[in-house]
């Protein structure tokens, strides 16, 4: 216990946390180990990752083959420049291996560090994309509400969840939200005859015209937004997107930050709609989380633009860590690993088996209004009432109650997301659905 103590002193005199304030920082959880879908607390608390880490650790904790694969690389190159005009062996590798992967057309790749770097190299990409095709006032993005995109200042801009906005205003201009196609609280106005997907849709096409298409650049979706609650698009919402966006010159950035590499059952989350996006921004799961890396792919058309472009109007955009050989290593042999054990079936299959379970809770307790997901990024919404949809005020309670048995996760607002790691077992889906099940029980005995 002394030594637990030592570290949690060190941890509040000298550390700054993101989101930091000291009222949320009484009683951290402070993690030592993991294995598999589990962690283990320094005061000897073992519980099932419900969040994998943060919607990142695809293949567990406690993987040896990614660990050695990092050590075997910094024992033969750990960094070097990836600056144009030298370059080494595992970033190449990657790239050639991401190549048409997640879609066809998007065959070139820029690393980063993670999935703020991403977007922030999308949003430049896009601006160099029209200012190379002669139409330089093409600079505006929209984006979704609730959308979460990173929280540098641009992709804060971005980023559609307000309450990161008023301590670091003034935002980035040029970035405008519309409201998001979430079929359970959808913002917009819905016509007669119109599906939420097609309203949903229609608010960008609306946006685009309102604004000008001579000044709107991109639009940016995450196929399941995460952050903002799980919210699960309408099947017709992100064709109809496409068709919008190329009907009016606009670029589809697609965040895959949260979706790609198998979370949503599928290998990347736009696949299942049939379309493409013109730029894919990756992080999170490419490595698993074992090492920071993130990047973003483009469509061939705008690598040509890119590559057939005047050494004075060259893509003047570049990091220290991009194409970083160790984390290239990791992701290389991560991909690996995902794909010898279907990671991304067994999401589908096993968030069958936890929405399944989800389900079963909500005939028990009707303080659930609405249980969504797709593939293992899932979630449950606490209502007073479902026929108002009031919200409940005790997401954070069900969430504290879930982890007094064995279960880590977040509450956003009421809502209580699900993304554990992708190798989870139908035996720990179970013991997850039931322990959130405990806490929901507990939480209302409490307010009788």
């Amino acid at each position: 216990m002394a030594a637990t103590n030592d570290i949690l002193a060190k941890d509040r005199a000298h550390m700054l946390h993101p989101l930091h304030h000291p009222s949320a920082h009484q009683e951290p959880l402070i993690f030592e180990s993991g294995h598999g879908v589990w962690m283990r607390t320094v005061d000897g608390r073992e519980m099932i990752d419900g969040l994998a880490g943060l919607w990142n650790v695809l293949m567990g904790h406690g993987n040896v083959e990614l660990a050695d694969a990092a050590r075997d690389q910094m024992a033969s190159l750990a960094y070097c420049s990836s600056y144009v005009g030298s370059g080494n062996i595992p970033a190449i590798e990657l790239a050639d291996r991401m190549a048409g992967w997640a879609y066809p057309s998007l065959n070139t790749t820029f690393f980063t560090s993670g999935g703020a770097e991403s977007n922030e190299s999308a949003f430049k990409t896009v601006r160099y994309y029209w200012r190379r095709l002669g139409k330089p006032e093409k600079v505006k993005v929209i984006a979704r509400e609730q959308a979460y995109h990173g929280i540098t200042l641009a992709t804060m801009s971005a980023t559609g969840m307000t309450g990161f906005w008023p301590m670091f205003e003034p935002r980035v201009p040029n970035f405008l939200h519309i409201p998001a196609p979430n079929p359970y609280r959808y913002s917009g106005d819905v016509k007669p005859g119109e599906t939420i997907g097609q309203a949903a849709a229609r608010a960008l096409e609306e946006a685009i015209l309102r604004e000008g298409p001579e000044t709107v650049g991109a639009f940016i979706a995450e196929p399941v937004q995460g952050a903002g609650g799980v919210i699960v698009p309408p099947e017709d919402y992100f064709p109809l997107v496409r068709q919008i966006c190329d009907k009016y010159e606009v670029l589809f950035i697609a965040d895959e930050v949260i979706t790609g590499f198998g979370r949503t059952g599928d290998w990347f989350g736009l696949t299942r709609y049939g379309i493409e996006p013109d730029i894919m921004s990756f992080a999170k799961g490419v490595t698993s989380g074992y090492l920071p890396l993130g990047g973003i792919q483009i469509s061939d058309k705008i690598r040509d633009v890119i590559m057939n472009a005047p050494a004075n109007e060259r893509w003047m955009h570049a990091f220290t860590y991009s194409g970083h050989p160790t984390c290239a290593a990791v992701a290389l042999k991560n991909i690996e690993l995902l794909e010898r054990v279907d990671a991304a079936g067994n999401a589908a299959k096993m968030g069958k088996r936890l929405l399944d379970g989800l389900h079963g809770l909500a005939e028990e307790f009707p303080i659930i209004g609405d249980v969504r997901g797709q593939g293992l990024i899932c979630a449950i919404e606490l209502v007073a009432d479902r026929e108002t949809r009031q919200p409940a005020g005790l997401g954070n309670d069900v969430r504290e109650a879930a982890l007094e048995r064995g279960f880590f996760t977040r509450a956003i607002g009421d809502i209580i997301a699900f993304a554990p790691p992708l190798i989870i077992t139908a035996d720990e889906i179970d013991q997850s659905v039931q322990m959130v099940g405990e806490a929901i029980a507990a939480v209302q005995a409490r307010q009788a």
